[in-house]
């Protein structure tokens, strides 16, 4: 079954999925990241800026065949043609579609009320349909 986690109390969503994708790709995952075409333009550029000395390599669903098969993060409004079942980071407002056909999903919530009522609706929707939820409040965490 999926597993779900949800980061709480992010202060920046794109600035966290930065820091997060490129932990998981420095252990080898392979990710999908869902989201609003906006979103994923927005963290497309963050990705090429956020550290002069890393780099996350990543690139589109719709790009050329080859550069997919060789980017450990898909950026995708959709999970349906997703090359990669491993783990999902979605940066949108509804549960994506196809989620359970990965071994896990990533939920970031910030501190905006408005984000946070999103993902308590998410959350339900996890839940109620028999999904273990783990949580990990990033401000706790911070302070140990």
């Amino acid at each position: 079954m999926t597993a779900i986690a949800f980061h709480f109390n992010a202060s920046d969503r794109l600035a966290y999925a930065c820091r997060l994708l490129r932990k998981a790709v420095a252990s080898g995952a392979k990710i999908v990241v869902t989201g609003s075409p906006d979103a994923l333009q927005q963290l497309d550029i963050m990705l090429w800026v956020f550290s002069a000395t890393d780099f996350v390599p990543h690139c589109q669903l719709a790009s050329d065949a080859t550069l997919v098969a060789a980017s450990p993060v898909i950026m995708a409004a959709s999970t349906e043609a997703a090359p990669y079942q491993e783990v999902l980071l979605n940066l949108g407002d509804q549960v994506p579609n196809g989620f359970e056909k990965f071994e896990r999903v990533v939920e970031i919530v910030t501190l905006d009320e408005e984000d946070r009522q999103s993902a308590r609706s998410r959350w339900k929707q996890y839940a109620d349909a028999g999904y273990a939820i783990t949580r990990h409040d990033l401000i706790l965490r911070a302070s140990q």
